[in-house]
């Protein structure tokens, strides 16, 4: 029993290291840096649709994010999110604006509320597509204390 006793200390140590090294950090409190990261996760993904870039996107996805865009089915990780662009950037020039209206952070957890205007130019005819969305999207924090998204929903307006 002298023997177990020391083991078992050990082992309930190294399971404690393992739980606080692999669970993310909570939120230091600082919600105004919280989001301007958010903020800017938000540009940088604006910024990707304007350059056509679909991985770019795709790389602010969680593995398990969800992708639900009007009329269609949903998407989930980061691949299919990919994929749902790319299609759009072969067939369109795009031009996005876009912004949060109300950004919530809750420790690792957060959400914006936002608005889009989008214009579509098929490369193929040069015919034109606008149209303007109302947006949330869902984030939690990683492990690195970057955010990335994990709901992606909106509908038009029009």
């Amino acid at each position: 029993m002298k023997i177990l006793f020391p083991i078992i200390i050990v082992i309930l140590i190294a399971l404690i290291g393992l739980y606080l090294f692999f669970t993310p950090q909570i939120s230091n409190g600082n919600v105004e840096e919280d989001i301007a990261a958010i903020t800017a996760v938000s540009k940088a993904r604006a910024d990707a649709f304007n350059a056509g870039d679909a991985a770019t996107i795709a790389s602010y996805f969680t593995e398990g994010a969800f992708l639900m865009a009007p009329a269609t089915e949903t998407k989930i990780g980061p691949k299919a999110v990919e994929a749902y662009y790319q299609e759009i950037f072969d067939t369109y020039h795009t031009e996005l604006e876009s912004g949060y209206e109300q950004v919530k952070v809750d420790g690792n957890l957060a959400y914006g509320r936002g608005f889009a205007k989008v214009t579509l130019y098929e490369k193929s005819t040069g015919d034109t597509l606008y149209s303007t969305s109302k947006y949330l999207n869902i984030l939690e924090r990683q492990a690195d204390g970057s955010w990335k998204t994990t709901h992606d929903i909106w509908n038009g307006n029009e």
